[in-house]
């Protein structure tokens, strides 16, 4: 198999919360003015992601990585992972508040669901003015004073709520309660997993009059009731790669690009870069490949030698 930087076809879903920034900031191929999510690399069943540029346009990333998964996926991420690509990336447009909702941790998900759990992180790309997100407690609670103000629709009276702008990162680990807030969006970053617990939902009602379901049961094990802080503090030296988030799941580095960079790498894990402002170009094997802001690329770990030339704001992903 012949690689090279890879681009997807977006997966783009209708949220009750969505809007349509996905398409005026990212210039993603909506037609909903309800578009919440754009899925940019996903092997959840059901939305694999489907390759959209070059000789192998067409093909599913479940195909590749089970034609070469030491090319696509790494030598040191496959013999951890075997052919699951561990993963998932969106950008998420929150017109509305987001559900309060929590995710369970590896072993909880994979006992109820046979699934990872989901630890994420959030890179807030455009936020309005007075836009907040909600992360955890305000201060350590328990599973008593959560129900309690659940049952009597005061639950966010005991959350944190934090001012969010761009440029914010905010790494939530399984069992913290969050919620985007209204006017954001977010680039997200998180174990390949679609499994939530949504706690409240603002008492919202779809088109024809349905609540959406909760899952308060379920959540109760799966919640941190303790404070945690969530927000994440990076350098950002420009040519460099700027640690935001280092996990077991994934490292997180800003790069903010103004020139040309020289990449070598060993072939260990996979990278993914999703430009988050401006424009760049890759170069490799004498063919260059454009990207804007709202592109997302994966680099086959086969990929050791290439150059990445531009003046933009990326996220690099890869797992240590």
């Amino acid at each position: 198999m012949k690689i090279y930087p890879l681009q997807f076809e977006p997966i783009l879903k209708e949220r009750i919360w969505g809007g349509e920034k996905l398409k005026t900031i990212l210039n993603k191929p909506i037609t909903s003015k309800i578009t919440g999510e754009s899925w940019e690399l996903s092997t959840v069943e059901g939305d694999v992601s489907i390759v959209a540029n070059g000789a192998l346009k067409g093909q599913s990333l479940t195909d590749l990585i089970d034609q070469s998964p030491n090319k696509i996926l790494g030598t040191a991420v496959y013999e951890r992972y075997g052919n699951q690509f561990p993963l998932l990336f969106k950008y998420l447009d929150a017109r509305e508040d987001l559900s309060i909702q929590v995710h369970p941790n590896d072993q909880l998900a994979k006992e109820r669901h046979n699934s990872f759990g989901k630890t994420e992180m959030w890179y807030v790309m455009q936020a309005d003015a007075d836009a907040r997100i909600i992360v955890g407690f305000k201060e350590d609670s328990s599973k008593e004073e959560y129900l309690e103000n659940l049952n009597n629709k005061t639950l966010v009276s005991i959350l944190d709520d934090v001012k969010a702008k761009a440029g914010d990162v905010f790494f939530l680990e399984t069992g913290t309660v969050h919620a985007i807030g209204a006017g954001l969006v977010v680039a997200e970053i998180q174990q390949t997993s679609d499994i939530t617990y949504r706690l409240y939902d603002f008492d919202r009602t779809d088109a024809q009059g349905n609540k959406r379901e909760l899952h308060v049961d379920l959540a109760l094990d799966a919640i941190n009731y303790k404070k945690v802080n969530t927000q994440k503090r990076y350098e950002t030296a420009v040519n460099r790669s700027n640690v935001m988030v280092d996990c077991p799941y994934f490292t997180t580095n800003f790069l903010p690009l103004d020139g040309t960079l020289e990449i070598s790498k060993k072939g260990t894990s996979f990278t993914v870069y999703m430009c988050t402002e401006g424009n760049f170009e890759i170069r490799y094997e004498n063919v260059n490949y454009q990207y804007k802001q709202g592109d997302t690329v994966l680099i086959p770990a086969g990929m050791h030698s290439y150059a990445i030339k531009g003046k933009a704001s990326i996220l690099e992903v890869y797992i240590a």
